[in-house]
């Protein structure tokens, strides 16, 4: 394994051979290692402070076409953007623009040898930043092995590898949000997993489980996922709110809608879908007329008319009766069944 290049030493001794400023930043102009001698500019101070470069700062980069650059540059005073004058040299690997290397200059001190010393920084530099690179790929193609192993079921020892190689703490929980959510790493089919904090948020996949369950809070989340496309009205789109839909969610693969009511597959037969709509909405209503006519944008008689074929069907009062659960639970397990997994 190759070691690491320590590249702070190099830049502080730069620093201290030139007796001037050094920064070098990533190609997004990102402060990586910097070594501060005697006074800086007001750009140089914001960019270490602030961890960013002021607009007209960094639009020298463009405007002297740095990321072309192959020999070290000088870059005049810009009173307007708080800079001094300064040298650049770009940090290249293969010809491709890596970063810069900034060393403050305004009294034009820098002579040839001196600037030979930071085109050599500029080379370690690209190979510390190359090395980087290649370690955080490799990284990331360990940690997702481990998450597919983790996936597909409980594995204690990839769940102990996977906390090994993050530096977790050995009873890390993980929640599975929905990809959108910022910090996790992702997950196939649109969603990613999150390490959990001092702070429980909600989440598709429901409460935290221990890291050797991710496989189970993923399948939640799917399951959720599904049962919201399906129809699902819950307050929070989490595991944890699906109430009665768990029993859709969890239901033995060979049990059919049919076998919970068969009024299910009598309006599924008709030919239009205009009577199942309805049943599902008055139902989700809990027999509430209005609110379903609502929903559905019927004129009442219409929708009355509706009921009264669904009832002579099925032989179910929406409005009344033992028999209307059957049938809704009925409706959700083939809305369920009918909606591709998420």
């Amino acid at each position: 394994m190759v070691e690491p290049l320590d590249m702070q030493r190099a830049v502080d001794r730069l620093a201290d051979t030139l007796s001037l400023s050094v920064l070098i930043e990533d190609i997004d102009q990102r402060p990586v290692w910097w070594s501060t001698r005697g006074a800086v500019d007001g750009t140089r101070l914001k960019t270490i402070v602030d961890r960013r470069v002021e607009p007209l700062a960094a639009s020298v980069v463009q405007r002297l076409r740095l990321t072309q650059a192959t020999e070290p540059v000088r870059v005049p005073a810009m009173p307007e953007a708080e800079m001094w004058a300064r040298w650049c040299v770009t940090v290249r690997h293969e010809g491709y623009a890596l970063g810069f290397v900034w060393v403050l200059d305004p009294d034009g001190r820098l002579g040839t040898p001196e600037m030979a010393l930071v085109q050599d920084c500029a080379e370690l530099a690209a190979e510390a930043i190359v090395q980087t690179r290649l370690g955080a790929e490799r990284h990331r193609r360990e940690r997702d092995e481990l998450l597919d192993r983790l996936l597909t079921g409980p594995d204690q020892e990839a769940a102990r590898e996977l906390i090994r190689l993050e530096r977790l703490a050995p009873d890390t929980r993980v929640q599975v949000h929905t990809a959108a959510a910022a910090g996790g790493w992702p997950l196939p089919g649109g969603l990613s997993v999150h390490i959990v904090g001092n702070r429980v948020r909600p989440a598709v996949g429901g409460a935290p489980l221990p890291m050797t369950e991710l496989g189970e809070a993923a399948r939640r989340a799917r399951a959720t996922r599904r049962a919201v496309a399906a129809g699902a009205r819950l307050d929070t789109v989490s595991w944890d709110a699906l109430g009665a839909w768990r029993l859709v969610v969890d239901a033995p693969a060979g049990l059919t809608p049919g076998e919970i009511h068969p009024g299910v597959d009598v309006l599924a037969a008709q030919p239009r879908d205009d009577l199942l709509t309805t049943a599902r909405a008055v139902l989700d209503h809990g027999g509430e007329v209005a609110a379903a006519a609502a929903e559905l944008h019927l004129h009442r008689t219409t929708l009355y008319y509706r009921l009264n074929r669904i009832t002579t069907l099925t032989g179910v009062d929406l409005r009344s009766g033992t028999t209307r659960t059957n049938l809704q639970l009925a409706l959700w397990l083939a809305a369920y069944r009918s909606t591709a997994e998420g």
